[in-house]
């Protein structure tokens, strides 16, 4: 297990788990389209969106109950803590390379929640997977998606891995502080044709990111040996063609819209062995 105690930086983290989802209504249909468009699994930009949106909307009234946290954080005090200090950490990388650009980095929120829940870009499931909504500059995060990353997907559900999910998404926070996202928005919309490509190439420069914070994770001391590894097995399992494959049988890259396995886990290496931002230019 990581050593996690050697973080002293906390984020800021909601617990929603204990909340009920009655009464959500469905409201900004405008920023629901935004969010599902950065949604870690969830929507792509493209025009025929994610297998995965589809796939985990299938099995989202089965996740109603809680089944998998990693063993050394099991009780929902111990798992706000893992994410308080996981967000805290990428908030210090991020804050410290925004400063050496002469920018000021605002830090994300995170809510743990279970089912459903209202965001800032309307409603929240579970269904969509882990995701960033720029509206409230919020991550949304529901732990039982780790049971479907193991059971269907074959990744890893550790701790790491947990980890990694949730610096992809603060990696959207940066794409969103450095205006990434508008560009990208607008991108697509002048070139409908290619809003897959630019999907994926956001997609990607947020694993890119991820590994950027790994990298200082290492540095510190704070990673076993081949702890990495989880973070990786994680990045494969949400390929596009890996999981196109095991609900297909056949892959189709014209509607990919996060990126092959092999791509993913290429940028999160990358971003983890340079530890630079000028590393993630997956647009070019």
């Amino acid at each position: 297990m990581a050593l996690w105690d050697k973080i002293g930086s906390s984020g800021d983290v909601e617990d929603r788990r204990g909340m009920g989802t009655g009464g959500i209504a469905l409201t900004g249909v405008g920023g629901l389209i935004l969010f599902l468009a950065f949604a870690f699994l969830g929507g792509g930009t493209g025009q025929n969106g994610s297998v995965l949106e589809q796939i985990l909307g299938q099995v989202a009234d089965q996740q109603s109950t809680p089944t998998t946290q990693p063993a050394e954080f099991q009780g929902a005090d111990q798992y706000e803590t893992f994410t308080k200090k996981v967000l805290g950490s990428n908030n210090d990388i991020w804050s410290a390379i925004f400063q050496v650009q002469g920018r000021s980095y605002e830090p994300p929120k995170l809510v743990l929640f279970r089912s459903a829940t209202q965001s800032g870009c309307g409603y929240a499931s579970s269904a969509v997977g882990p995701h960033y909504c720029p509206e409230d500059q919020t991550i949304y995060l529901d732990e039982t998606f780790f049971d479907e990353l193991q059971r269907r997907y074959g990744g890893s559900s550790g701790d790491v891995a947990q980890a990694y999910v949730i610096a992809h998404e603060a990696g959207h926070h940066v794409q969103n502080q450095l205006g990434t996202m508008d560009e990208v928005t607008q991108a697509q919309q002048d070139n409908p044709d290619q809003a897959n490509t630019l999907s994926e190439a956001l997609e990607l420069q947020a694993d890119c990111y991820a590994g950027i914070w790994m990298h200082s994770l290492s540095a510190e001391g704070i990673l076993e040996p081949g702890e990495i590894h989880q973070a990786l097995s994680a990045a494969a399992a949400v390929g596009d063609d890996h999981i196109q494959k095991i609900e297909t049988g056949t892959t189709n890259p014209e509607t990919w819209t996060h990126g092959s396995s092999s791509q993913r886990t290429q940028w999160f290496n990358t971003g983890y062995t340079t530890g630079k931002l000028t590393s993630c230019n997956t647009f070019q």
